[in-house]
């Protein structure tokens, strides 16, 4: 036995329309009913593994330490095999899908100590069917790493280097400009893009977005109601990206703009 975690930080893309939220609480209730659980977010978009693995990383520097839990599963089964990663020497242990949910989340806290398969039949559900793997394998072996169950019980080591990578957008600049693209929609319509106001240092202010067949000149804002009214301008959101945001409406709405869309910012002439 290992100190055990008392906390256990869960996101899915399960959505709160059904029971299976509750039937995830239940059984790491049942096996650990110490453990404090955290529902960060069930909102993932259905199957969208990058946006889940992005929700993790905005989150990660504010969770707190014990048993992140994470469940975006497109295969619905067994597929993707299901792994526990230990991090922060010890200090927390991520535990989901081996399909690239995790992966940022682990280099962002400085890469995994050990990593295990979870194969131990002693810690799974006996199920009818094998689609629900949140509910018979990560949940139990959540809960028992909650009780001090240590990681190498769970099943056989496996290199964490070997952990499917997350297919994570990166800038390019082309003749000075910097093509960007939307990572992320937020619930107030601001459209999060993959780079940072240093990134965009060369162009001045204020800087030109070509997106689809549309032109807009953009201000820079550190607050939304810095912008000016009817305006659409960046903004330094609160993880340090630039958003595409309005004052009190959805520049998303606005710009026609979802989750990997292309937005190639430029120098005004």
């Amino acid at each position: 036995m290992t100190a055990p975690y008392d906390t256990v930080t869960f996101l899915s893309d399960f959505g709160l329309e059904d029971e299976s939220v509750g039937v995830v609480h239940s059984v790491i209730g049942e096996l650990a009913p110490a453990a404090r659980i955290i529902d960060l977010t069930h909102g993932i978009p259905p199957f969208d593994v990058r946006a889940g693995s992005l929700a993790l990383v905005r989150a990660l520097p504010y969770l707190v330490p014990g048993v992140l839990l994470a469940s975006v599963d497109p295969g619905g089964g067994p597929r993707d095999r299901s792994i526990a990663v230990e991090v922060g020497d010890g200090a927390g242990v991520f535990v989901g899908p081996d399909n690239g949910l995790l992966a940022p989340a682990v280099a962002l806290v400085g890469g995994a100590g050990r990593a295990v398969e979870i194969t131990a039949e002693e810690f799974r559900l006996e199920s009818p069917g094998s689609t629900f793997v949140a509910r018979d394998v990560l949940a139990p072996a959540a809960a028992q790493l909650s009780v001090g169950t240590d990681l190498s019980e769970l099943g056989p080591a496996i290199d964490p280097a070997g952990l499917v990578p997350a297919l994570v957008p990166i800038p390019r600049i082309e003749d000075g400009s910097v093509v960007a693209e939307v990572l992320w929609v937020d619930h107030f319509g601001n459209a999060q893009l993959n780079v940072d106001a240093d990134t965009l240092a060369h162009l001045g202010r204020p800087v030109v977005a070509r997106f689809h067949d549309s032109t807009r000149t953009l201000d820079l804002a550190t607050t939304y109601d810095e912008l000016p009214e009817g305006r659409v301008g960046l903004v330094i959101d609160a993880h340090g990206m630039l958003s595409l945001s309005a004052a009190r409406r959805s520049a998303a709405a606005e710009m026609g703009l979802n989750v990997g869309d292309e937005v190639t910012l430029s120098e005004a002439e």
